[in-house]
C-alpha cells in the first residue's frame, strides 16, 4: 500500500456519501446488524474501530451508548470525524501497529477499511494479529474484504477490460486479480480469507456476503421506494450467510474469535 496515494484518494473520495446511497445501505445495515448481534454477546461493549474513515460506524455506535475508540490513518478523514462528533475518542493510527492499546482491551474490533488497502498477505496478517492481540478472549473481530469476482465481473466484463487485464498481467491465468504493492485495492477469494484466519490462529464465528446482489443492482435499488428496499434488505439478510453466495458479493464480512487453544 502506498500511503501517500491512499491519503490523496481519500482526500477526494466521499465515503459518507457512498454509504448513504440506497444500494450501499445494504452493505452498511448488514454490518450494523452483525455488530449488534456480536454486542449482545459481550458485557462491556468496548469497541475499537480501526480504519474508521469519517465515523460512519463509530459515531452511531457511540450514540447508542457504546464505549468507542476510532483509529484512522488519513488525517483529512480524522479531522472530519472529530468535527462531526467531538465527544468521540478519534486518533491517528495504523492498523498494523496498535501499540497504543493493551492486550485484551476490546469486546469488538472492527477492520472495515484496512484489508481493502493492505496489499500483501503479510501486511494483512500484521493487522489481523494486532486486532487479535487487543480483543478480549470472548470478543469478536469483524473484517471486511473486497472480493475478487466482483472486480473481474464489473471492471473486466461489464466495463470491457478483461482481455487487457490478462495481457497486462493484472489477472492470473485463473482470473485472480494480481494487486501490486503500489495499488490502492486488494481483491481476495475465500481461500485467501481462510489462509489469513488460519495463519492468525483465529476461529470463525460467521462469514457473510455483506452486500450480496446490491452492487450488481444499483440502478434498480436506487429507484425503489423505501418499502420495497426494506423487502430487498430482508431478503438479503435471509440469504447472506449462504456459502454459495459469498464469492460474488462485493464485500465479505468475516467475524472471528480467538482460538481457545491458541489464545
Amino acid at each position: 500500500m502506498n500511503e501517500e496515494q491512499l491519503i490523496t484518494y481519500y482526500n477526494k473520495f466521499n465515503e459518507d456519501k457512498r454509504l448513504k446511497t440506497k444500494h450501499a445501505q445494504v452493505e452498511y445495515l448488514t454490518a450494523l446488524h452483525y455488530i449488534d448481534e456480536c454486542l449482545k454477546q459481550t458485557k462491556e461493549h468496548k469497541i475499537l474501530d480501526v480504519g474508521a474513515g469519517t465515523g460512519a460506524y463509530s459515531i452511531p455506535l457511540l450514540h447508542e451508548g457504546n464505549d468507542v475508540i476510532a483509529v484512522e490513518l488519513v488525517k483529512h478523514n480524522l479531522r472530519t470525524m472529530q468535527m462531526k462528533e467531538p465527544k468521540l475518542d478519534a486518533r491517528w493510527g495504523n492498523a498494523m501497529d496498535l501499540s497504543d492499546f493493551a492486550d485484551n482491551s476490546f469486546d469488538l474490533v472492527l477492520l472495515f477499511g484496512p484489508m481493502y488497502h493492505l496489499i500483501s498477505h503479510e501486511h494483512k496478517l500484521l493487522a489481523l494479529n494486532e486486532a487479535k492481540r487487543v480483543v478480549k478472549p470472548d470478543g469478536f473481530i469483524l473484517i471486511s474484504y473486497c472480493m475478487n469476482e466482483y472486480a473481474v465481473i464489473t471492471h473486466g466484463i461489464k466495463e470491457g477490460f478483461l482481455k487487457q487485464s490478462l495481457e497486462e498481467d493484472q489477472l492470473s491465468s485463473d482470473f485472480h486479480v494480481k494487486s501490486k504493492p503500489e495499488d490502492l485495492y486488494s481483491y481476495v477469494r475465500l481461500e485467501d480469507i481462510d489462509r489469513l484466519k488460519d495463519d492468525a490462529k483465529l476461529q470463525r464465528y460467521k462469514i457473510i456476503a455483506q452486500d450480496g446482489m446490491a452492487e450488481y443492482l444499483k440502478k434498480e435499488i436506487n429507484s425503489m421506494d423505501q418499502e420495497t428496499i426494506q423487502l430487498v434488505f430482508n431478503y438479503h439478510l435471509s440469504i447472506c450467510e449462504r456459502p454459495e453466495l459469498l464469492g460474488y458479493s462485493r464485500h465479505v464480512l468475516d467475524i472471528l474469535r480467538k482460538d481457545e487453544k491458541n489464545g
